[in-house]
């Protein structure tokens, strides 16, 4: 519990925290929070520089695993997606969460004001559009929680992601009774001043659904109940509410129709049995490494939440304790733990995550790019080699460096971040190059080759003379080049021969690191370069 109170106070903090800042947050003993970030770090879900806790991308792996256990995101992206391109307008996809709702796609559009929402982002029901809806599902339980809420937080100060707003309640229930009946909703500037949007229900293939008294309202399709809500989402200076509703609802509830239609088509996921992940002995490791540093209930409870995904979306104590390797009391007390906090929901004798696993570090982390994912790898390279390192992506016919970690040497690589080059005429450039499929022709067509073939390249004083330079493609989860890692040196500093003995082996070992990372951090959502 208190560790995940740590993560809640880092996730608040936008992912990074000095030691004596979570320890003034949580109200924790500063040797607990010591002890918890040492164990989160050994994890891999939080990086310690200096003073400082930092969240790491493989922390996003437990709301990945409620996402696709879920498998709305891997179902319906493409369509938000290609709704966002059509009206070049944001949209998203929602899921409730008790009496709030969370984003779980983002399609956004990149303009002075825009939808600044992260994935995992959590709203108050009452100031959203797809709150209404969901609340139409409402039973009198929900609602006494709402309103003991809306009595101890009139302002909604407990949704950190939205300002607080007095009056945010009003009208609330009648908002709700008008989008059963609609089938659709609207948000006219609720969150804040300049913000519509308008909504849809996605229902899911089963029977029944809609609200309280068990209709759909006169919109509504009837084809269950709510499996997520589709918003599109603009600013007053492109739309009116009114505007949005007889312009944009025709367009999204077709859209609607082809989501629901997907839902319907597709087939459930065949489970397979989950090979043991091995927790026992890494547990086991840690504490003979680290001692009572290293707080074991702590990892335990976090790889049962990584123990659900696609195929394993409810999971009983046994299944739980075969995919994690323990024993069936330790699993119980971590599911009774993680039920207790709200992250985990049983049904008999199967349990399941709940959207609340988004909360744990994925709004911030889901907002990184490449270049702030590969900056420690990067900083880490250049300390063990004693040279400086950088990230290129390419752009046209040049690379463009958007990251890069220096080293203190009188004589060393001067490259900038932004600064552009010919592509051909670097190593980055030539691993992604040697990527496309029609790659440069005429007497390139070799080299390129065979730099496919050795999986790097090597550029000796072709750029400028004296200048070497060593490079290797990141790939993304399905095998695309998307950039390229180089380490740049003076060439006095090692022949060519000892940069393929000494410098390609740590090259490719950063690299396997910030692919890592990278292929976490991008399952359910595009990363940008920088």
């Amino acid at each position: 519990m208190r560790g995940i109170t740590v993560l809640l106070r880092l996730t608040e903090a936008g992912g990074v925290s000095s030691l004596s800042g979570l320890e003034k947050a949580t109200g924790l003993a500063r040797s607990t929070v010591d002890r918890i970030t040492a164990t989160l770090a050994r994890r891999g879900y939080v990086r310690l520089d200096g003073r400082d806790a930092v969240l790491a991308p493989r922390l996003m792996e437990l709301g990945n695993a409620y996402l696709a256990a879920l498998r709305l995101p891997g179902l319906l992206d493409a369509h938000a997606d290609a709704l966002a391109d059509e009206l070049d307008e944001s949209v998203s996809l929602a899921v409730g969460d008790r009496d709030g709702t969370r984003f779980i796609h983002q399609a956004t559009r990149r303009r002075a004001m825009s939808l600044s929402f992260r994935i995992g982002d959590l709203l108050p029901a009452e100031r959203t559009a797809p709150g209404s809806l969901f609340a139409t599902e409402w039973g009198e339980p929900e609602w006494a929680r709402w309103r003991a809420r809306r009595e101890a937080d009139p302002e909604g100060r407990g949704f950190p992601s939205v300002p607080p707003r007095s009056g945010a309640y009003d009208a609330f229930e009648e908002r709700v009774a008008s989008a059963r009946a609609q089938g659709w909703a609207l948000d006219d500037q609720l969150i804040e001043p300049g913000l519509v949007a308008v909504s849809v229900p996605v229902r899911d293939a089963g029977v029944g659904g809609g609200g309280d008294d068990g209709s759909n309202g006169d919109g509504g399709s009837g084809a269950g109940r709510i499996a997520c809500v589709a918003s599109v989402v603009s600013h007053t200076s492109r739309h009116t509410a009114e505007s949005l509703r007889e312009v944009l609802l025709p367009r999204l509830r077709a859209t609607v129709d082809v989501m629901e239609q997907v839902l319907r088509e597709t087939p459930p996921p065949t489970g397979e049995p989950v090979a043991p992940s091995g927790l026992a002995a890494w547990t086991g490791a840690s504490k003979q490494e680290l001692g009572r540093e290293f707080v074991e209930s702590l990892a335990r409870g976090l790889t049962v939440i990584t123990s659900f995904g696609e195929g394993r979306a409810e999971l009983t104590l046994s299944d739980v304790a075969q995919a994690t390797g323990l024993a069936r009391a330790t699993a119980r007390r971590a599911l009774i733990t993680l039920e207790h906090l709200g992250y985990v929901e049983s049904y008999g004798r199967v349990f399941r995550l709940t959207p609340r696993v988004l909360g744990l570090g994925f709004p911030p982390l889901s907002m990184l790019p490449l270049s702030e994912i590969a900056a420690p790898h990067l900083t880490a390279l250049s300390a063990r080699l004693h040279d400086s390192s950088s990230l290129a992506v390419l752009v046209g016919d040049e690379v463009q460096f958007i990251a890069r970690a220096a080293t203190a040497r009188i004589l060393s690589a001067n490259v900038t971040v932004g600064t552009r080059l010919p592509a051909y005429a670097t190593s980055p450039g030539r691993v992604m190059l040697a990527d496309l499929p029609s790659p440069p022709g005429g007497d390139r067509t070799a080299v390129l080759d065979r730099v496919r073939r050795d999986g790097y390249a090597l550029v000796d004083s072709e750029l400028e003379e004296g200048l070497r330079s060593m490079a290797v493609p990141v790939r993304e989860h399905g095998g695309r080049v998307v950039a390229a890692v180089n380490v740049a040196m003076h060439s006095s500093r090692r022949t060519t021969e000892e940069c393929v003995h000494e410098v390609l082996p740590e090259l490719r070992e950063a690299v396997t690191r910030i692919e890592a990372d990278l292929h976490v951090a991008g399952r359910f959502r595009k990363v940008p370069a920088g």
